[in-house]
């Protein structure tokens, strides 16, 4: 008699998780998992794609769909709907700004950035900007609020405009890049001492 072919498995449908995140239909997760450690299978790349079980997600409205009910919670990141909430996994931060619009000039500046996820951001007061350094490589790492406690890292090109917006100031012997957006100042970091 002959084998019968096997099947390939099918690809992992992130089309399971979305019942669920509505909240129609209780997750398919072994219940004996205490809900603190229970993982969806979501991971977010740090240039934003989302991944489910390793497969990149390509559909843009499921994205934004989970993105909806995304939370941060001591460092942890959740994916929270009625009936279940889930730990999922971010290499760096949830969003990434892929775009500024740069609107005025000096401190009438207004710099609105779109997410990865076309969400529009005005940087200010409610949307602050800050700059890490990574201490591994010294290069920045800019960031972007966009809402309760999650950031949307800004993408190398958008920095890249930002500092070329800046303002120079000169810090004791070091020259910091200021940049307005509706009547706030971010600093993007140092460039290098003042001669």
């Amino acid at each position: 008699g002959h084998a019968m072919t096997k099947q390939p498995p099918n690809p992992p449908n992130p089309d399971d998780l979305v019942e669920f995140i509505v909240g129609k239909t209780e997750m398919p997760i072994s219940t004996d998992t205490p809900t603190a450690d229970r993982h969806f299978g979501i991971r977010i790349a740090r240039d934003g794609t989302w991944h489910y079980l390793g497969t990149p997600i390509k559909r843009m409205p499921l994205v934004k769909l989970f993105s909806t009910v995304l939370r941060r919670e001591d460092d942890r990141y959740w994916l929270v709907t009625p009936v279940e909430r889930g730990l999922i996994d971010v290499d760096d931060a949830p969003f990434v700004a892929v775009e500024v619009t740069v609107e005025g000039e000096g401190q009438a500046t207004r710099l609105t950035f779109r997410t990865n996820l076309d969400e529009e951001i005005l940087a200010g007061p409610e949307h602050p900007i800050r700059v890490e350094i990574d201490p591994a490589t010294d290069e920045p790492a800019p960031y972007i609020h966009v809402r309760d406690n999650l950031e949307a890292l800004i993408a190398r090109p958008v920095f890249y405009e930002l500092a070329e917006l800046a303002e120079e100031e000169l810090d004791g012997q070091e020259i910091e890049l200021r940049i307005w957006s509706d009547g706030a100042v971010f600093s993007l970091g140092m460039a290098g001492t003042g001669e």
